[in-house]
């Protein structure tokens, strides 16, 4: 924003949407670490203003570098400037980089800026890939270090078998749809429901696993509000995960499985005392 504003154009980002990866290989696992709308507001966080969505799909993949530069930079957009990853890669079979860029900037008139690796404080390259092994794992501190903020699922709630309510532990029911597959087990959340105006965070326990106790085997995120009764039915909402508190386990008998989730629920408390969303 400072860059453009410093030579009085207007600033903005051009995304994809679906994501390429999703148009190239319909079958691999979901990886995503945000969804479009989640995405989106991100980038309008930032102060943009403009956001540009192209509508990625097969058509669309085969355009040559030449023809994004040509047709969408410069005769669409009259860009100034454009700034991008050093590793960025466009047009048809990843034709552009920032080279080329370069190269056809002087060519039509604007500048080019390529934007290098950040690193962390371990002076390792702070990349996507890191923070979904991350996720995997379980790790979502160390994923939170990297992304500078919390990863969060973001759903529908849909309705259940309400066995959670039968056992004191009412819980809002999310299916992730392509959304990155966190590591199975018990997490201390903040679970984000939209007011109209904002967004009110409020505390919570959630599981994410296939409930072996009940011989379940669906992957499904269940979220125990701490201090919210309302319907939750057909809304959308944001899950923060805060910190792992434990694998999936199977219980023998419910009351096993009862005690074992107050116990969740002292730790996730205590976890999150400390956290300010």
């Amino acid at each position: 924003g400072v860059f453009a504003h410093q030579r009085g154009v207007p600033w903005g980002v051009l995304t994809f949407e679906p994501h390429p990866r999703t148009i190239f290989n319909k079958t691999q696992t979901p990886f995503r670490l945000s969804s479009t709308r989640m995405k989106e507001q991100g980038i309008k966080k930032m102060g943009v203003e403009f956001l540009v969505v192209v509508n990625f799909d097969k058509e669309f993949s085969k355009v040559t570098g030449q023809q994004f530069v040509e047709e969408i930079l410069v005769q669409s957009f009259e860009a100034s400037y454009v700034v991008s990853g050093d590793d960025f890669a466009f047009g048809h079979k990843r034709s552009g980089d920032i080279n080329f860029l370069h190269t056809m900037g002087k060519l039509h008139g604007f500048g080019t800026v390529g934007i290098k690796h950040v690193l962390d404080k371990d002076s390792k390259i702070i990349s996507s890939t890191r923070i979904r092994d991350f996720i995997k794992e379980g790790n979502v501190k160390a994923a939170k270090n990297l992304l500078g903020r919390c990863h969060e699922i973001e759903g529908e709630v849909i309705k259940g078998d309400q066995r959670g309510r039968t056992i004191g532990f009412p819980t809002a029911n999310i299916k992730l749809e392509d959304s990155i597959i966190p590591a199975r087990g018990v997490y201390a959340v903040k679970v984000g429901i939209s007011n109209g105006i904002g967004t009110i965070w409020h505390n919570g326990i959630a599981n994410f696993g296939i409930r072996p106790t009940f011989n379940g085997d669906t992957l499904l995120l269940e979220v125990h509000i701490f201090d919210y009764t309302g319907n939750l039915y057909s809304k959308n909402i944001r899950v923060a995960l805060i910190d792992y508190i434990r694998p999936e386990r199977t219980f023998n008998e419910i009351s096993d499985l009862i005690l074992q989730i107050k116990k969740d629920c002292i730790k996730a408390k205590s976890v999150l005392v400390r956290e300010i969303t």
